[in-house]
């Protein structure tokens, strides 16, 4: 009987239509990551762990666990180093950085700085520059790479047969501890037409050569705006599309709304979001879009269309049920331990995390490490986990927002600082963002933290490190920060917690002291 949860017709893509096979860089990154004459090795005794998944979960697991002398089997049916590195973090922050380069040199008047002509914004270098850095990097991830480590790498596709056996095409392995690590994929979405004309996901977009004169950006989440502006600034015309009001609905409103008015109002994005009755056409020369947006109704043809938002795990084909392992439409199921309902069995990343994220699934792959082989106690509960969006500006984020702290029932304040008033900010004519910080009035507690700038993922990590670390805000103040950074920013907030402890009372007393001091 299938299950409703899976996909009875869902057949993983593969490499070939993620990769331009007869490129030369693309040729290295399969010959590294999917290697032609690759030759799986034959079982010996009882695996200490076994990972089904070659991306960055299964990878750190697998790595991690040789490393410390275990007898480690990893299997990927792909291409080693997953989503991040083949159609993940890796060719798009290449493309957005290409991007930004396009968007800086259109706008050196702002600088002093003249062109006679246009810049000339060559769309297929970009793409090739990406794809050589990309093979460059899949080295660190290449099945040769993991056996040299002592991995038992096998190419294909594994399947449990039993609550510690799996098998990869004739051969079976054994195992004492095993780890899912699947990750997940671009989720189909129920529109209308979508199928029957075509479209691209973040598994297939980095394959083109030639710059799509319009497009359209189904999804205003994360994916989806950051190859929106992408596009917009390699001179595509871009269409963003969304169901709900206005673009990254699950970021803080204020953060969302600097990034909004950024993509519309300087790079020309044309925004129709609370989208409703979306309906997809062949039409000449194109494909043919039709949607009601704020009361009014847009008839658009492109030459493109990108979905950018919704993922789904991969579960399907791998035996979950003969492991005894439960699972739901979300993935698959753990405790705070990452253990699934099979004890011998543990998961991580993409595949049981609703943090979908690189850094994220190598956090969880530490944590199965230390609990699979040591016993250890380790819970995904106690992590710290900040996340960026790399816009223009990007919005960094990590702990809660100030709802999600007043529902988990803390007494919240919150300083806001813009970055209008960061000398920094004003010399490098980016004052658009600010950083935001709540805490808990009782302790001073640092709970949670918004910074929107245009690198806001690299001044994240102050925070972050001081959430982990369970600090008061008042460290904000006390840690010296170069001048002139935009990091100051975060300066100015603890400077502003420090003068929320100077109330009246205070004040009085302090200035009775200082008079008798005269």
């Amino acid at each position: 009987m299938n299950n409703p949860l899976l996909d009875p017709n869902h057949k993983p893509i593969s490499f070939r239509e993620m990769m331009l096979v007869d490129d030369a860089h693309d040729k290295q990154l399969i010959e590294n990551c999917h290697p032609s004459g690759w030759v799986n090795p034959s079982p010996a005794g009882k695996y200490n762990l076994l990972v089904i998944g070659g991306g960055t979960a299964g990878l750190v697991s697998a790595a991690g666990a040789a490393g410390l002398g275990a007898k480690v089997a990893l299997i990927e049916r792909n291409l080693m180093g997953g989503d991040c590195l083949n159609v993940g973090c890796v060719p798009s922050k290449g493309v957005i950085r290409a991007a930004r380069a396009a968007h800086d040199a259109r706008s050196g008047a702002e600088f002093g700085i003249q062109f006679t002509a246009q810049p000339n914004i060559g769309f297929a270098a970009a793409m090739e520059r990406m794809r050589r850095l990309r093979a460059g990097i899949s080295a660190h991830d290449s099945a040769e790479r993991f056996k040299k480590l002592g991995v038992d790498v096998y190419i294909g596709n594994g399947r449990f047969v039993g609550p510690s056996a799996v098998e990869v095409g004739v051969k079976r392995l054994e195992f004492d501890r095993g780890v899912i690590a699947t990750g997940a994929r671009a989720a189909d979405l129920p529109v209308p037409g979508l199928k029957e004309v075509g479209y691209l996901t973040n598994e297939t977009v980095f394959t083109l050569t030639e710059l799509p004169r319009r497009i359209a950006v189904i999804g205003a989440g994360p994916i989806g705006c950051e190859l929106a502006q992408s596009f917009q600034r390699f001179g595509s015309e871009v269409y963003l599309i969304e169901a709900l009001h206005g673009i990254m609905p699950n970021e803080d409103p204020d953060a969302s709304e600097i990034v909004r008015q950024s993509m519309m109002d300087r790079d020309g994005i044309k925004l129709m979001c609370c989208g409703k009755e979306l309906k997809i056409s062949k039409a000449d020369g194109g494909k043919r879009l039709t949607l009601d947006s704020h009361e009014n109704h847009y008839d658009i043809s492109v030459d493109e269309i990108l979905v950018g938002g919704g993922r789904k795990p991969n579960l399907e084909n791998l035996g979950l049920e003969a492991a005894g392992v439960e699972y739901t439409a979300q993935g698959v199921t753990v405790d705070d331990r990452l253990h699934t309902t099979n004890g011998k069995i543990f998961a991580a990343g993409d595949v049981c995390s609703r943090y979908k994220f690189t850094h994220a699934a190598d956090a969880m792959a530490r944590i199965v490490i230390a609990n699979s082989l040591f016993m250890a106690r380790r819970k995904v509960t106690d992590l710290v986990i900040p996340w960026c969006t790399y816009t223009d500006p990007e919005i960094a984020h990590v702990g809660y927002y100030e709802k999600d702290a007043r529902a988990a029932g803390f007494d919240v304040a919150t300083i806001t600082e813009s970055l209008e008033h960061v000398d920094r900010a004003i010399l490098d004519g980016e004052e658009e963002g600010f950083a935001r910080v709540h805490y808990d009035k009782k302790t001073g507690k640092i709970l949670g933290g918004t910074i929107v700038a245009r690198h806001a993922g690299e001044m994240l990590g102050e925070l972050t490190l001081a959430m982990t670390a369970k600090q008061s805000t008042s460290v904000l103040s006390s840690t010296i920060h170069s001048y002139p950074t935009q990091a100051e920013v975060l300066r100015k907030i603890g400077d502003a917690y420090m003068r929320t402890k100077l109330t009246p009372t205070v004040k009085k007393v302090i200035e009775k002291w200082l008079a008798w001091r005269r």
